[in-house]
């Protein structure tokens, strides 16, 4: 008999709040457990995974679905199967994010207080697409010492359950229930447990802006993500013409579907015609769509070079300044504008960036050290393309998703953002230690508020 959602997230608490004894080997064990168990069922899996992908991909035919969203879909491209099994390696290489201290003090002789890192609790992730998510999200929820609840996109409903029954097996023969990653499938199942703040934590979304901004009005749960990934990178008068063609070029084609992908291109003013021709034929060779403003546009229909591409007339339009600069296309789509100086870049990405990841290509160190101070994003990069902006190449092995707000996470959230503290306090003194016999007053005493080393660790 199916559970309700109720049901689900008491279960998911219950299950939390009874493992956190299970040792970190034995949550490391559990995630090779669960590798190998994934590797034995690949066949299954992507068969799964093929009839999610021609179902979605007769409902982009009939207009109901993006194509950039069936890309996410596939599980098989390239080498994502790999990637997937190598990132619970990683995650479960990585060391123990819990039990750390970052705070010690003595408030008084055999009074010890300590600041120590813990995890948050029962987390419930919704995303769509994606189903190698599944993977992700429970490979840091156990490393981490937090339950999850997970629901996949409708499209890839087949893939996301089968992962999630393979995954169950392998924590039946571990020291953790299963029930400690538990997936879920419709809509009602959702806004029912957007309600269920008494036994959910956190909420974290993965997906369109409609779909975060859902969430954020319909839930009283804490809420970690982004909407959208309007990532920009912007080329300043001194930008390098190779590093502004290989930057642009990787971040707007590598993978254009990702919320890490350029969406908009800024050009100084001063730029040396030559680089923006240079940047704009690598992209219109690789058949990236170019809506341009008036004076980035000018210079193209100048341009012998670029008008000669057999899809200078196809690809290369004006640019509608009401739409396409706060537009996540996640397509071979970017938006060009013209900015006469590094403030106006600063003040446009601010302006319609989502505060994901925006980079600049320039020669002047002084310019880089303004963009990286004013731009108020999760990622600032220098002369290096947006896809960087991601857990696995930052070495988190993977991530739960990429958080765009001023919480305690921000950028690709791991390990480190999957876990809170609590502040522990010991006292070995005989017949304990009270309050009261602390205070200002005549008779009283004082803290003493002595640093501790921090490598110490807990004593009881």
């Amino acid at each position: 008999m199916a559970r309700s959602p109720e049901e689900i997230a008491k279960t998911s608490k219950r299950v939390f709040e009874t493992s956190q004894l299970v040792s970190h080997q034995e949550r490391v064990e559990a995630l090779l457990s669960i590798k190998a168990k994934l590797a034995e069922n690949k066949d299954s899996i992507l068969q799964a995974n093929a009839l999610d992908l021609e179902a979605a991909s007769a409902e982009v035919m009939k207009g109901n679905l993006s194509a950039p969203l069936v890309k996410r879909l596939d599980l098989g491209k390239a080498n994502k199967w790999d990637s997937m099994l190598q990132g619970i390696s990683d995650v479960a290489e990585l060391p123990d994010p819990n039990g750390i201290i970052s705070y010690a003090s003595e408030l008084d002789e055999e009074l010890q207080l300590r600041r120590v890192s813990c995890p948050i609790g029962t987390i419930l992730v919704i995303f769509e697409s994606r189903p190698e998510v599944v993977v992700n999200i429970a490979a840091l929820a156990i490393k981490s010492g937090n339950a999850a609840i997970l629901k996949g996109g409708k499209e890839s409903a087949r893939t996301s359950a089968e992962i999630s029954r393979v995954i169950r097996i392998a924590l039946s023969s571990s020291s953790l229930p299963e029930d400690y990653i538990q997936t879920v499938q419709t809509r009602d199942e959702i806004t029912s447990l957007l309600h269920q703040e008494k036994y959910i934590d956190l909420v974290i979304p993965r997906g369109s802006n409609a779909l975060v901004s859902t969430i954020q009005r319909q839930s009283r749960i804490p809420v970690m993500g982004h909407a959208d990934g309007l990532c920009t990178v912007f080329l300043d008068e001194s930008a390098d013409v190779k590093k502004a063609v290989r930057v642009v070029t990787d971040s707007k084609i590598d993978y254009p579907s990702a919320c890490n992908a350029s969406e908009i291109l800024l050009l100084h003013q001063s730029l040396p015609p030559d680089t923006w021709i240079r940047v704009a034929h690598s992209l219109l060779s690789n058949n990236v769509e170019l809506r341009c403003d008036p004076p980035s546009l000018s210079l193209l229909r100048a341009s012998p070079e670029v008008q000669s591409l057999t899809n200078f007339s196809t690809h290369v339009k004006p640019a509608i300044e009401e739409i396409d600069y706060d537009t996540e296309f996640l397509d071979t789509i970017i938006a060009v504008h013209t900015v006469a100086s590094l403030s106006d870049a600063v003040n446009f990405i601010n302006s319609h960036s989502s505060h994901h990841t925006d980079s600049i290509v320039t020669e002047s160190s002084h310019n880089a050290e303004i963009f990286c101070k004013v731009i108020d994003s999760a990622g600032v990069y220098v002369n290096a393309s947006t896809r960087f902006a991601d857990g696995f190449r930052y070495g988190f092995g993977t991530e739960v998703g990429i958080s765009t707000g001023r919480i305690h996470a921000r950028g690709p959230v791991g390990l480190e953002g999957l876990v809170i503290y609590k502040y522990v306090l010991v006292s070995k003194a005989e017949g304990g230690h009270v309050a009261a016999e602390f205070g200002l007053a005549s008779g009283k005493k004082r803290f003493n508020h002595t640093s501790l080393p921090l490598n110490e660790g807990l004593k009881f």
